[in-house]
């Protein structure tokens, strides 16, 4: 296979137009690419694609840059520095995006760290009737349906989608933040597990009040 323009075979071999190549496809795309796929553009191995965003992603960091290259959602995209949040903050103008709200992010961790999780297993644990919240996130794209429970009543069951991992800037599920470091004692574990073991052949709604 011929190599990419500025590459060529052997253990000292100039990168500079593969590295602009792929700089000049993470700008265009609206969407992490996988290194797969840049691999298959530069007609590199991955792995030699992933050394070489690695370079990016530290020469970016070295010259102090207002962006960052990080591996999201099991591609590369980049997206402002961490350090400069405040300002990225100020100009998004107020109403030009919906903030979830606090009982949709608690719906929404519930599914991230349980899922596949049923309706009726994520109100179990919420104690109150999520159907109008998973909705939402849903309608937002954080949420879909990924499979129906084999017992009574083919429950749908939900986990979280590709935005998902975009929004928060993870990799993918496994670099969710250990749940301990959120609970602050097993009391509280043991409830959420004895939740998630009723039955999923309930058919009512739960008798606690919906989410407001």
């Amino acid at each position: 296979m011929t190599g990419f323009a500025g590459w060529s075979p052997g253990p000292r071999h100039e990168l500079g137009d593969t590295h602009r190549a792929i700089e000049a496809v993470l700008i265009a795309a609206t969407e992490p690419v996988e290194p797969r796929f840049l691999a298959e553009l530069v007609e590199l191995p991955v792995d030699d694609v992933v050394a070489l965003c690695a370079e990016l992603s530290e020469e970016y960091e070295r010259h102090g840059h207002g962006f960052v290259l990080v591996r999201v959602a099991g591609g590369y995209r980049f997206q402002t520095h961490p350090e400069l949040a405040q300002y990225v903050e100020r100009f998004v103008l107020e109403g030009q995006h919906v903030r979830l709200s606090a009982p949709a992010l608690e719906t929404l961790a519930i599914v991230a760290y349980k899922q596949p999780i049923s309706r009726a297993q994520v109100s179990a644990i919420r104690g109150v009737d999520v159907e109008s919240t998973l909705t939402t996130l849903v309608a937002r794209g954080y949420v879909t349906e990924v499979a129906r429970d084999p017992g009574p009543g083919l429950a749908v069951l939900y986990g979280t989608t590709t935005l998902f991992l975009e929004r928060l800037g993870l990799d993918s599920l496994a670099s969710l933040p250990p749940l301990g470091d959120f609970v602050p004692d097993a009391e509280i574990v043991q409830a959420l597990e004895r939740g998630l073991r009723l039955s999923d052949d309930v058919t009512g709604e739960p008798a606690e009040p919906t989410d407001g």
